[in-house]
């Protein structure tokens, strides 16, 4: 049965080849539209170079101090200070790395500008985190405490600032007139993985930073590694009381930090605030925008299709004539939509293959590499399923529903 509703479908595709098109681009092209932003979201919230151990850490990334009488506030990054007087201290702590904000700063080049982007990290950054070095290594605590004018660049900083040479490793790099001896490269890291992207690495230690500064408030971010990820929430816990101990400035009379799972630092940054994570409400935000985007077209496609089974009337009226139940017109017609909705869904997987490898090729994003993994066809998997029913099961009711005998004068 299910071979002959197929080839009806197809007859009646190639019969009206205009409503076909419509409905095939519609989804076709909201299909492509949804797996690529859901190729880029899932490459933002998976684990990816360098960063593959989330499952085993918590970011820290604000500190925020309140004067709640005044209603006044006063947030920012965390200081070095903060970091190292107080959650070194954690006894569930493996390994912290420490990052700065990024900063620009101007090369030249033959005699043209090249902006820099380079932060501050500590020696433990480079053990949490997974970077690949295609020559040379990270700094050490040796170097770092020394105060070592070393630099560890980018694959990308490392062709523009030196051109086609094969090894750059004990060579100089200039950048605000300050000489950095290269000791390593890296390989590009994708913007999409906040933190710990950069053109140029250096030890935290050339900050002009005060470390010894006993202010809270800075410019730096942590990843915080937990022995292992069963340690995940006790590390978080032992934070969470750690922060309840922190003395309080002056003139204020709450502080909140956080030590968050990679998805919720996401979440409460989107939507929330110190004291809300905020993760059912970005969950709830994306599947109503995901909901919504589906529900337009679907209805323009409830409207196509009403106006295809109306064109149908006769054929309905005489298969009704003959004994057919409304179920089974129901079934046929649901049956023959999800054929149509999953050939819009094959052409959508197409067109998605090629945006993705248009988008990697030409760099549009930069230092980004989406692919078409599993997810993201499961995804749009259900896309067609939702498709399909809703936009086939009004039509196909309103079908049933047809009068025999004002179907067959049709």
């Amino acid at each position: 049965m299910l071979k002959n509703y197929f080839k009806i479908a197809i007859a009646v595709l190639k019969r009206r080849k205009f409503f076909t098109f419509i409905s095939l681009f519609g989804i076709s092209f909201t299909l492509t539209i949804l797996m690529v932003v859901t190729a880029l979201v899932d490459k933002m919230i998976s684990p990816d170079y360098p960063d593959y151990k989330r499952d085993r850490s918590l970011y820290i990334e604000r500190i925020e101090i309140k004067n709640s009488k005044e209603g006044w506030m006063n947030s920012s990054n965390v200081s070095v200070y903060f970091l190292e007087h107080y959650v070194a201290t954690l006894k569930n702590l493996q390994k912290m790395g420490i990052t700065s904000s990024a900063k620009a700063s101007n090369a030249y080049v033959n005699n043209k500008k090249l902006v820099i982007n380079y932060q501050y990290t500590n020696a433990g950054y480079w053990h949490i985190l997974e970077y690949k070095f295609l020559e040379g290594k990270a700094f050490s605590q040796k170097e770092i405490d020394n105060a070592e004018l070393v630099a560890v660049i980018s694959e990308e900083t490392k062709k523009a600032y030196f051109g086609d040479e094969k090894s750059v490793v004990g060579k100089y790099i200039s950048a605000d007139n300050i000489n950095y001896r290269v000791i390593g490269v890296v390989e590009n890291v994708s913007e999409t993985v906040r933190n710990f992207s950069g053109d140029m690495y250096l030890p935290y230690s050339l900050s002009k930073d005060n470390r010894d500064n006993q202010n809270i408030m800075g410019n730096y971010n942590a990843i915080l590694l937990a022995k292992s990820k069963a340690d995940v929430p006790k590390l978080k816990k032992e934070f969470d009381q750690m922060v309840k101990k922190v003395p309080i400035p002056k003139d204020f009379d709450k502080l909140y930090c956080n030590a968050d799972p990679f998805f919720t630092s996401i979440s409460r940054r989107i939507g929330g605030d110190s004291t809300n994570g905020a993760v059912t409400k970005v969950i709830t935000m994306a599947g109503g925008f995901v909901l919504l985007f589906l529900l337009l077209p679907t209805i323009n496609l409830v409207n196509i299709n009403i106006t295809r089974i109306m064109e149908r009337s006769s054929e309905i009226g005489v298969r009704k004539a003959f004994g057919a139940s409304s179920k089974t017109l129901v079934y046929q017609f649901i049956v023959e939509n999800m054929i149509l909705t999953f050939l819009g869904g094959f052409i959508g997987v197409i067109l998605s293959l090629l945006v993705i490898a248009f988008i990697n090729e030409t760099n549009f994003l930069s230092n980004i590499n989406l692919t078409m993994n599993f997810s993201v066809l499961c995804y749009s998997f259900l896309a067609c399923v939702f498709f399909g029913l809703i936009s086939g099961v009004y039509p196909a009711w309103r079908m049933s529903k047809l009068n025999v005998v004002k179907a067959l004068k049709a």
